[in-house]
């Protein structure tokens, strides 16, 4: 079941649902601020673009100065905004501060909410972050991803951010939830350290969470690589990162996600319930493509500045 290594059809729509906000960025030394689009489900989307993937992006924001940037930035990355997605009375925002390693901590001045969604055109449905926990949208997100399990994939990132977030506790039921109507799920050690506590045995988080319903889940973990873990063969591998000097992280998990889901769509592991069925049978030498893809996208990614979004010449290269 080796993957083709061409992009999927244009006609097989991936449909990415949630935030776009404008980032600021602040440096660790005091520099300049500089600003770009961001969120990162808009990340995701963008990246599923420069993947040559037919990438469509349900958001909520404004008309005002920060929604122009926003729709200007997915206009250019060839992403196409559904339908309502720019009816918000304003854009929501989040400032990215950089420690002197280059990762950030975020803090967000948010609006969300998402109306009725068309996802019979949708091969494959990607949502997660804030998006699929922050009321009113978050309980519409989880109606959009029970509805595309009749026609499509689905995939979940949870990208927990505690300052939007509140208390872990609190969400926890919530993304459990949403780790319940996937086929494919992501997230960082980071999210299972502010879920589960920093002394729990991420392995063991990867077991629970694919019982509830994934036919596999990765965890990153920055520079030590990824952990693989196939439910259905109950099996979990470590997939090792490439040597990169770090500019900083800002969208990694997101070029990690839209690798990833690119290499599956190519393989012809997601994008329909025949294709479900075929990852549920999948070993780990038929996603290892798209875990490389996926780890290559990061890597490409935290070496330069912001949320960039590598080709597939870029990964060739």
């Amino acid at each position: 079941m080796a993957p083709t290594g061409q992009p999927v059809s244009r006609q097989r729509a991936v449909l990415t649902v949630g935030e776009a906000l404008v980032d600021v960025v602040v440096p660790a030394d005091g520099g300049e601020h500089r600003s770009s689009v961001g969120g990162s489900p808009a990340n995701v989307a963008v990246g599923l673009a420069a993947l040559d993937h037919d990438s469509r992006l349900t958001t909520w924001i404004g008309q005002d100065v920060p929604g122009r940037q926003v729709q200007e930035h997915l206009l250019d990355a060839d992403v196409v905004l559904t339908p309502g997605s720019t009816d918000a009375p304003r854009t929501s925002t989040a400032t990215a501060r950089l420690d002197a390693t280059g990762a950030a901590r975020y803090e967000f001045d948010l609006l969300w909410e998402v109306g009725p969604q068309d996802t019979s055109t949708a091969a494959h449905v990607h949502t997660g972050s804030i998006a699929a926990t922050l009321e009113p949208g978050a309980s519409a997100v989880l109606t959009v991803m029970s509805r595309a399990r009749e026609t499509a994939t689905v995939s979940y990132d949870p990208n927990c951010r505690p300052t939007a977030m509140g208390d872990p506790h609190a969400v926890r039921s919530r993304i459990e939830e949403c780790i319940g109507r996937s086929d494919v799920v992501k997230a960082s050690d980071e999210d299972v350290a502010w879920l589960y506590g920093t002394d729990v045995d991420a392995a063991e988080v990867l077991e629970l969470w694919g019982r509830l319903s994934p036919e596999l889940v990765v965890l990153t973990r920055g520079g030590e690589g990824a952990l693989v873990h196939l439910p259905r063969r109950g099996v979990t591998v470590e997939v090792a990162a490439p040597t990169v000097t770090v500019t900083d992280t800002v969208g990694a998990g997101d070029s990690f996600m839209a690798g990833l889901l690119s290499g599956l769509l190519d393989a012809d592991l997601l994008g329909s319930p025949e294709a479900r069925a075929r990852l549920r049978s999948a070993d780990l030498e038929d996603v290892a493509p798209a875990v490389r893809r996926a780890v290559a996208c990061a890597a490409w990614t935290v070496a330069r500045p912001g949320a960039a979004a590598p080709t597939r010449a870029d990964l060739r290269d």
